[in-house]
């Protein structure tokens, strides 16, 4: 029944937002795995439930005689989500851009708990409580206004190892880059607010053909896991990798002044019935403590001034 649920809830927000990338950022999941929980109930059924057209996606006319009641029915849902809410006072559902979460959020959540046991958390549908259906506490994402008020700003710079580093040294000074192996993330290629290796060569040359070329890695984590291997060269957010330059298994091979500012931020949504809780309260004004203080870091590296 579970299951049968969310993949309910995965086709909901699918026709609502007209993608399946809208829906698995919504869900904090991948558009592959939404994909899977609406064919786990296609399968079941044994009939076809969305089709796909030029304004988006649509439902079939089986799952249009049902669609007034699906809608209606998640309605429902969310307000007993509200009126249950009391019993979860503990609790913290975050829905969140998965890079960010890994990279960024899970790292520093240690400390907060050792400081608050008792909050639960449940992030991207992992953690101390299942997920529930209803909406999240928190939602993080990166974008444009419509997504919620900014947390912080990121600022993208090429990364690479240690002994990568050396690979350039002796190179020619104008086009250095040429012919070592670039690494890309997914959304370098599927979203034109995500810069890449390609925005990068245009505003800083070093490198005349292949901008493009490389493997491409659907998270950041793998990605960076290559770099750290001696694989090649990423371009990254410095949020997300503040722990290995400090550590010095990431290093710059150019001065941090040869970087991209994001062209949007980070962005986080509450949702208002959960404002009302001192527990989460607690959690936004530590969330945003430790936000800043990323932004005074990125300052600093930006400044040429050390990071504390």
């Amino acid at each position: 029944m579970t299951t049968h649920l969310k993949s309910l809830q995965a086709i909901e927000i699918a026709i609502r937002t007209g993608s399946l990338k809208a829906a698995a950022s919504q869900l904090g999941i991948t558009p592959a795995a939404v994909g899977q929980r609406i064919r786990a109930l296609e399968d079941y059924l044994g009939t076809d439930l969305l089709v796909r057209g030029r304004s988006g996606l649509h439902p079939t006319p089986e799952l249009a005689v049902a669609l007034a009641d699906l809608h209606a029915a998640f309605e429902a849902l969310e307000q007993v989500t509200a009126a249950l809410d009391f019993q979860r006072v503990s609790e913290i559902h975050i829905v969140a851009d998965p890079d960010w979460s890994e990279l960024w959020l899970a790292p520093r959540l240690p400390a907060f708990r050792e400081d608050h046991p008792n909050i639960l958390f449940c992030v991207n549908g992992a953690g101390d409580v299942p997920m529930r259906l209803g909406a999240p506490d928190i939602r993080v994402e990166y974008g444009g206004p419509e997504k919620g008020e900014p947390l912080y700003s990121d600022y993208l710079v090429p990364v690479c190892s240690p002994d990568n580093l050396r690979r350039i040294a002796d190179y020619d000074t104008e086009h250095e880059m040429e012919g070592m192996p670039l690494l890309h993330l997914e959304e370098h290629r599927s979203a034109d607010d995500r810069p890449g290796f390609r925005d990068w060569f245009e505003a800083f040359g070093t490198r005349r053909t292949g901008a493009d070329r490389g493997p491409y890695y659907r998270r950041a984590a793998m990605a960076l896991e290559a770099v750290r291997e001696d694989v090649g060269f990423l371009v990254c957010g410095i949020s997300l990798i503040e722990s290995d330059l400090d550590a010095g298994s990431l290093v710059l091979p150019y001065p941090v002044e040869k970087g991209l500012a994001a062209p949007h931020p980070f962005r986080i949504w509450q949702r208002e019935q959960s404002r009302q809780r001192p527990q989460f309260r607690r959690f936004i004004e530590w969330l945003k403590e430790e936000a800043t203080a990323t932004e005074t870091k990125i300052a600093a590296r930006r400044n040429g001034k050390p990071v504390a």
